[in-house]
């Protein structure tokens, strides 16, 4: 004779007033949403990354002005508001990239279980976080 099997859990929705709150997302689940988030900022961003790409090639004169948004600022915004804008930019970029390096391992690999989650987590957040202080300092000139 086999057994009854166990009744499954039952899982209810997340109440927006009450559990949000409390709901603790696992590392995961933030790579996940912050890949989401990059890759809107990016997308929201591309008319600048245009612009700034088309200012750095287009001549001599256009570089100058390229140069110039980083040093004296880009019509109301300060310098240091364009450079803030870049290295938003550059974590989006570095984060997106990384974590969907990560997305696709684990769908290739097939490593689905929660400690490889969570080590690759770490490893992704851990890795765009430290490339973007480099290339944060590299852009507000530390070194």
């Amino acid at each position: 004779m086999s057994e009854a099997p166990k009744p499954r859990p039952e899982f209810r929705n997340i109440n927006i007033f009450n559990d949000v709150r409390t709901y603790r997302l696992p590392l995961a689940g933030w790579v996940s949403i912050l890949h989401r988030a990059s890759g809107a900022l990016m997308f929201l961003l591309l008319p600048f990354i245009i612009w700034l790409f088309d200012k750095s090639i287009s001549s001599e004169i256009s570089f100058g002005q390229f140069s110039a948004a980083f040093s004296a600022g880009l019509g109301v915004f300060p310098a240091w508001f364009v450079k803030l804008v870049v290295l938003a930019l550059i974590w989006a970029y570095l984060h997106h990239l990384l974590a969907g390096v990560r997305h696709l391992y684990l769908d290739v690999s097939h490593r689905t279980t929660k400690t490889f989650g969570r080590q690759s987590a770490v490893a992704t957040i851990g890795a765009s976080v430290l490339l973007t202080l480099v290339l944060g300092a590299k852009l507000f000139g530390l070194y």
